[in-house]
């Protein structure tokens, strides 16, 4: 629920959350690490990961588009702009003037905790994460892939051109995801923070 807000706030859609989730007992950043897409992944690699939970190449171009706000560490691209592909060159597909404020802003040797826009409105939830990756001006690889694949292609300029159905799609893509099971049982929290046992003592 406080994801909507939050977006719903810097001007994204809102839906209804459906009631009954179960949600886990325990948490695992091992099994988060495991299932959360690695910066430097492909269309391909992000397409495979996303049928594993049933989700379709449409539900990932949109689910993507959460990029539309927030920041990224050059940590996450220093290889895309010195050694894409083990080349020891950048990524053809960033355009030259976005390439070379990267570069300003993530030098080979320098701080690599230092962050970046994910897109040119990093404060508000719109399309312009889509437009960006038009342009290429995506800053992650995992973002940028997104354009440069004939599968996902499509939903991008669609997304690029139609904030509306952006918001449809981001909706859709977030209900499917809210009825994801761990298989490992779980609860339908009193509180969402904390599991019941703990709730009673909040």
């Amino acid at each position: 629920m406080w994801l909507e807000c939050e977006l719903m706030q810097a001007g994204g859609p809102d839906w209804v959350v459906r009631l009954g989730r179960k949600d886990s007992l325990t948490a695992s950043q091992e099994d988060s690490d495991n299932i959360m897409p690695s910066p430097r992944a492909n269309a391909t690699s992000l397409i495979d990961l996303f049928t594993k939970f049933n989700l379709s190449v449409k539900d990932l171009v949109a689910l993507s588009g959460s990029h539309s706000i927030g920041e990224a560490r050059c940590f996450s691209i220093m290889f895309r702009l010195y050694n894409q592909s083990g080349s020891g060159k950048p990524d053809p597909a960033i355009e030259p003037g976005f390439r070379e404020k990267l570069d300003k802003l993530c030098p080979l040797g320098g701080d690599e905790n230092v962050t970046g826009d994910l897109d040119a409105t990093p404060k508000l939830f719109d399309n312009q994460y889509f437009k960006d990756l038009v342009a290429g001006r995506g800053f992650l690889n995992s973002d940028q892939t997104l354009f440069t694949f004939p599968q996902t292609r499509e939903y991008v300029k669609l997304f690029s051109k139609d904030e509306n159905e952006f918001f449809k799609a981001f909706v859709e893509g977030m209900l499917k995801m809210g009825e994801l099971r761990s298989g490992k049982g779980g609860e339908i929290r009193t509180n969402c923070r904390v599991v019941n046992s703990q709730a009673l003592d909040v």
